[in-house]
């Protein structure tokens, strides 16, 4: 049964699946050819209550048993990191009907207890091969035709072919399902947010007065749907789940995890079963949330005529990101051996 526990992203998807993500079998898994014809851009069930509390000791004494050799790995080379370090990624997405309403590429290391969650725009333009139409070069519109498995490739080729091992789906119901799960989660709206869509699908009706306050599941995805008002555009409303998701992980870790994601478990869809996210969750018990780094993926939007069709897409700096992606995985910067 895929796991349905994406509690990060539409916003704060990405978090829980740090703590759950990861397999180092799976990490062992070569990672596919990628077959979506990218083409590289130009400059640019529930538990019995005592089996439940049995297998949480279980965990918990194969976690204690572990010997955590906690070194700093670094590499010469990104190609070397890629083969050699046990960082696990994972691409966590916020469904709006078919298309990926939030996407977030989350990477960590278990024994460092570090993570990375990337935010990627909805609009980021990516080109395969026969979807030649505006709308098809965006990067939320290859789930509908693709799937996870289509969208983890299409993370790999952004971040130059880094293993996407796992990937976590999660719909609006389960967001505020999950928030309510947490007892709400505190933000600062910016400002009013008011704005209504009965075609929408569900119905979007939204009404938040600025200010910091409490949200619960139904306001939070309010908050976290509205894109009108910001300065900066689909960025602007980026930092704001961000924001979001910074205190959703403060909240998250306040609680005993292993029993925050039985709570969420059914709520989001995953190919990481939940004895698997039991034990990782276990493993980060000690985690801090300022552990957690939240980065917008290196561009800058810019509109673009396809077919006869103007849209604004987001172009990523595929020079910048390959630094980023160094920096995550400890790629030695490489010494300048000119004579002085």
């Amino acid at each position: 049964m895929r796991t349905f526990w994406k509690v990060f992203s539409i916003s704060f998807i990405f978090f829980f699946v740090a703590m759950a993500l990861g397999s180092y079998s799976y990490l062992k898994n070569e990672h596919e050819d990628n077959n979506l014809g990218i083409v590289s851009q130009i400059g640019g069930g529930k538990l019995e209550k005592q089996k439940e509390e049995t297998q949480d000791k279980e965990l918990e004494k194969t976690v204690e048993k572990e010997e955590e050799i906690i070194k700093e790995e670094s590499f010469s080379s990104l190609e070397e990191a890629i083969k050699k370090s046990k960082r696990i990624n994972a691409v966590i997405m916020g469904m709006e009907d078919v298309r990926t309403d939030t996407i977030i590429f989350l990477s960590f290391d278990l024994n460092k207890k570090d993570v990375y969650a990337v935010s990627i725009p909805r609009d980021t333009y990516i080109y395969r091969k026969g979807y030649d139409l505006a709308e098809q070069r965006k990067i939320n519109a290859i789930y509908e035709s693709h799937g996870a498995e289509g969208m983890k490739q299409a993370v790999s080729y952004i971040f130059h072919q880094v293993p996407i091992h796992h990937y976590v789906v999660l719909d609006y119901e389960g967001v505020k399902n999950i928030v309510d799960s947490l007892g709400g989660v505190e933000v600062v709206v910016p400002f009013d947010m008011k704005y209504q869509d009965l075609s929408a699908n569900p119905p979007l009706r939204i009404n938040l007065k600025a200010g910091r306050q409490v949200l619960n599941g139904d306001k939070a995805l309010q908050f976290l749907r509205y894109r009108k008002g910001y300065i900066e555009g689909d960025l602007g409303r980026i930092k704001a789940q961000q924001e979001f998701l910074k205190s959703f992980a403060k909240k998250a870790l306040s609680f005993r995890l292993p029993v925050v994601i039985k709570n969420v478990y059914e709520y989001v869809e995953t190919d990481i079963s939940l004895f698997e996210a039991l034990y990782y969750a276990t493993k980060m018990l000690n985690m801090e949330a300022d552990n957690i780094k939240f980065i917008t993926l290196p561009g800058k939007p810019e509109f673009r005529r396809y077919g006869g069709k103007v849209l604004s897409y987001f172009i990523f700096n595929s020079q910048e990101t390959k630094k980023l992606i160094e920096e995550i995985y400890n790629v030695e910067a490489k010494k300048d051996l000119t004579p002085q």
